[in-house]
């Protein structure tokens, strides 16, 4: 069977923005995308639009609009965000065809860079202007942040999957047992979670000089506030880590006080997102972007590597948490 995103033809995604009324003034361009589709293009006024299709069955409309409604409040409290466009009857989400889709504005930029210390205490200052307005309501329909039910479901999704030869799957199942274990004291406290960007990572931090905006809320739920925080630091060097979060937590602090508390948290989620990521390319290998951007997930090495890289996860998670 086709995959849903292979009837999204450029005629398609053109004759979706002129339902709403936006006429493209050439074909679209396919921007980095695999869990939905996100394209670019110039209107007839010269202004430049994404569009991006939702992947079907992944989220409700509620879901959805939550999204859109977040990012209204926060454009509206001013943190830099890009909020979805609405027309004359404040709709933001719209269907065409099969489709779900929105319209954002470009936002032009380049993420900041984690040497310099004003982009990092800019980048602190509008993570603590998100979380300031964060604390106001709770998620309805977004998902909640779980680490011992997330991480199962993922190991289901692995092991049950064609991709582990027998002494993979034994190991695999190993390393993950090994992981729920050290994990089960960290159980995340309900009260603890707030509404996050929840995928903010380098790549959805646009902006030049000394502002950014933060883009792609595709993933947002509700977490505890470090979940926002931790991937901006990619280095495992206790000192240059000290040093960067020396800056963001003094931009943070202009808006709220900065959650030390949950810096424990950081190896947990990370273990989290590493068992995630594969459960993730697992399931979704039926879509033909999977394979083309994916290849080396065919490869048996890649398994051994990654139960490797899960191993000294397990490492990590033993050595004592040093506090910024």
């Amino acid at each position: 069977m086709s995959h849903p995103f292979s009837a999204l033809s450029p005629d398609t995604v053109m004759s979706a923005a002129e339902s709403v009324d936006i006429w493209p003034a050439g074909e679209p361009f396919a921007l980095n995308s695999y869990e939905n589709r996100v394209l670019m293009f110039r209107d007839d006024d010269a202004r430049h639009w994404v569009i991006k299709f939702y992947r079907p069955e992944r989220w409700s409309d509620a879901a959805i609009q939550e999204e859109h409604d977040f990012l209204k409040e926060l454009s509206e409290a001013g943190v830099s965000v890009v909020a979805p466009w609405r027309n004359s009857a404040g709709q933001s989400l719209h269907h065409y065809a099969a489709f779900r889709f929105a319209l954002f504005p470009q936002c032009a930029g380049q993420a900041p860079e984690l040497d310099n210390p004003e982009h990092l205490f800019a980048l602190g200052e509008v993570l603590g202007q998100l979380h300031n307005v964060s604390l106001r309501k709770v998620f309805q329909h977004r998902p909640r942040l779980e680490l011992e039910s997330g991480i199962e479901e993922a190991r289901q999704r692995v092991v049950g999957s064609q991709w582990l030869d027998k002494f993979q799957r034994r190991a695999y199942d190993a390393v993950i047992q090994k992981l729920q274990h050290r994990l089960a004291p960290k159980a995340l406290d309900p009260a603890s979670l707030i509404r996050c960007h929840g995928d903010c990572h380098l790549g959805n931090v646009l902006g030049r000089d000394e502002h950014f905006s933060l883009v792609d809320f595709d993933d947002c739920a509700m977490a505890p506030a470090i979940q926002d925080i931790w991937m901006l630091l990619p280095t495992d060097e206790p000192d240059s880590w000290r040093a960067q979060l020396s800056e963001i937590s003094e931009g943070y602090e202009e808006s709220l006080a900065f959650p030390h508390e949950q810096m424990s948290l950081i190896e947990p989620l990370r273990a989290y997102r590493l068992i995630r990521h594969s459960a993730w390319l697992v399931s979704r290998w039926d879509d033909p972007a999977f394979p083309r951007a994916f290849p080396w997930m065919a490869d048996s090495g890649y398994w051994d590597q990654h139960i490797r890289q899960l191993e000294q996860q397990c490492l990590q998670l033993e050595r004592p948490v040093w506090l910024a």
